[in-house]
């Protein structure tokens, strides 16, 4: 596989990061799409664990998301803005601490959105308090995953 195509592939899987946050974008399914056009069109052992792996993670976080709270972040109070932060944040968790990382950034990532937002330390925990417990485990739960498997494509493509 060339260079622009594995850019190509690497795009989509961004699309699928960014698509997790946004309501109506099948996010975790754009990863899943990209890692299996790497795999289809890089047919190596490698390439297929990576699929498998995928896919087996993907069906797993949908198990999860389904035993969770149903979404409803929007009447929480949840902005465009919040969710930016929160991705913000898990990215550079997942990356300063590896993979464990992404929890606690999420996190600080929605509590740093709401302490600018709102001003103040309480009024920051209970919105995010409150923002966790109307979808946002589930949104973690889709986001650690494909962050799980953007990290598992992109360690198979440097080091494969």
């Amino acid at each position: 596989m060339g260079v622009w195509e594995l850019l190509l592939v690497g795009v989509v899987l961004l699309l699928g990061l960014c698509g997790v946050l946004v309501p109506g974008v099948p996010g975790s399914w754009l990863v899943w799409a990209a890692v299996l056009w790497w795999a289809l069109k890089d047919p190596q052992p490698l390439a297929w664990g990576v699929l498998v792996g995928a896919t087996v993670a993907l069906l797993l976080s949908q198990v999860v998301r389904w035993a969770l709270p149903p979404r409803r972040l929007r009447e929480s109070g949840a902005t465009p803005r919040m969710a930016v932060y929160a991705g913000l944040g898990t990215l550079a968790g997942f990356v300063l601490l590896p993979v464990l990382g992404a929890i606690p950034g999420f996190l600080g990532g929605i509590y740093l959105s709401e302490r600018l937002r709102l001003g103040r330390h309480g009024e920051a925990r209970a919105a995010l308090r409150t923002a966790m417990r109307s979808g946002g485990w589930s949104v973690l739960a889709e986001l650690f995953t494909c962050l799980l498997i953007t990290a598992a494509w992109l360690g198979a493509v440097l080091w494969g």
